[in-house]
């Protein structure tokens, strides 16, 4: 007997206890699950029945984010020149950072420290594909490393929000494009 389809409302649900959180979490890294649920127009008891824990909607929100970034790279690419679909890319990576800096410990703990990321393979080759298009078209070094620029990105879960990380992500990530440019 195969299990009965998810319904309709409660897959809603789901998505917006996920879109609340998102920026509840971005905003403080304490956000009560019961403001997370009032915001989202369900009951607590939803929110656990889709989310038994805190840790499981962080991680649950970390799956989701990355997995839509690993997404945007060629999307972004089909749409624009590789340096400006690498720059969008990266802002929309900085924007995750937001969300990751409160709770990077969380994520950090359940991946074994990265170490059994599932992610980590396809986010490092969606870099790639943005670094080998903007190489090929002559806008970025020819034979950069994405695990390389990956590091260098991993900065932008350091910086609180709260303290004018948003402005200083953007001279991080101007700082880190500059670098990756062909002839500089």
């Amino acid at each position: 007997m195969s299990p009965r389809p998810t319904r309709r409302d409660a897959l809603d649900n789901r998505e917006r206890i996920l879109n609340v959180a998102r920026e509840a979490i971005a905003a403080s890294s304490s956000a009560s699950l019961t403001a997370i649920a009032k915001e989202a127009g369900v009951g607590i008891g939803t929110l656990y029945r889709h989310f038994p824990t805190r840790d499981t909607l962080i991680l649950e929100l970390y799956r989701h984010d990355i997995q839509h970034l690993i997404d945007r790279a060629p999307e972004l690419l089909a749409d624009h020149p590789p340096l400006v679909a690498l720059r969008l890319w990266l802002d929309e990576v900085a924007h995750y950072g937001r969300l990751k800096y409160g709770v990077a410990e969380v994520i950090h703990a359940a991946t074994d420290g990265g170490a059994d990321d599932e992610y980590f393979a396809p986010f490092v080759a969606a870099i790639d594909v943005l670094l080998k298009a903007g190489a090929a078209d002559g806008s970025l070094k020819p034979g950069l490393d994405p695990e390389d620029v990956l590091l260098q990105l991993s900065v932008l879960w350091r910086l609180d929000p709260a303290r004018d990380g948003e402005a200083r992500a953007g001279r991080i990530l101007g700082l880190i494009v500059d670098g990756l440019r062909a002839g500089v």
